[in-house]
């Protein structure tokens, strides 16, 4: 299991959301490269990168932002928001995001995922954010008919590297991963499934390393890192051990 640490860009700035709701933003730091060099040094083997601010746009809004990340750490980040064409998704590949995150489109333009994963093999993710149980688009500003379940089965042979869940409900609150969910949708598909919302506590990592979360391909963590519930050295470690071995910074 991967756990990634989550970096989320509102103007310039990493900030937590609650429930994926802009007007409650609270700003984490002021310089998002230098956050993400203080998570690759703590041993972290991936990151976890949304430009909030594009997702509501529909293009790339904290480009500097993302830039100024990759140029500071060479751990491979996974990127998502405004991502709703291929010369966006082309260009962040490029400029060397290793995976880019497709979710509003994944709903309106599934031929573009389908042809995205096949041009880029093993670099194509697709974000599926649920709200009571239905999917939600345009930043989680609307909520569209399909289950997360039927979104999922739509690229089932599409090649896609991961599906990155999220329940909206529990996102940026501290209340714990559902679960059940998560676990409901990474049966239902054979893609691998990243767990994402609520994580808030080093029992939530636990949990995740339980034998029936051993097809979950791992978990996103954000606030509970920022404000101290879970010490990374901590949780890298548990990950560790459950692998049979032991952690090194930045591996």
């Amino acid at each position: 299991m991967i756990l990634f640490p989550a970096i989320d860009l509102k103007e310039g700035r990493c900030v937590r959301l609650v429930q994926g709701d802009m007007a409650q933003a609270v700003v984490f730091n002021d310089d998002p490269a230098a956050q993400a060099q203080s998570f690759a040094e703590q041993g972290f083997p991936w990151l976890h990168v949304v430009d909030l601010d594009g997702a509501f746009a529909g293009a790339p809004m904290n480009a500097g932002a993302v830039e100024a990340i990759l140029r500071r750490v060479r751990l491979p980040v996974q990127l998502g928001g405004g991502v709703r064409d291929m010369r966006t998704l082309e260009g962040w590949l490029e400029k060397g995001v290793a995976r880019v995150i497709i979710g509003t489109a994944a709903v309106r333009d599934p031929a573009f995922v389908r042809e995205a994963a096949r041009l880029h093999p093993g670099r194509v993710a697709v974000g599926i954010d649920a709200k009571d149980g239905r999917v939600a688009v345009e930043g989680w500003a609307q909520t569209s008919s399909m289950t997360a379940e039927e979104l999922g089965r739509r690229f089932e042979d599409a090649g896609v590297a991961a599906i990155i869940y999220t329940d909206i409900a529990r996102d940026g609150i501290l209340k714990g991963l559902n679960i059940e969910m998560t676990l409901a949708l990474a049966q239902a598909v054979g893609i691998p499934v990243i767990a994402s919302g609520g994580l808030a506590s080093i029992e939530d990592v636990h949990r995740l390393l339980q034998p029936d979360c051993a097809l979950l391909a791992g978990a996103i963590t954000g606030r509970a890192l920022y404000d101290g519930r879970i010490d990374p050295a901590e949780a890298l470690a548990a990950i560790a051990r459950a692998k049979g071995g032991a952690p090194t910074a930045g591996s």
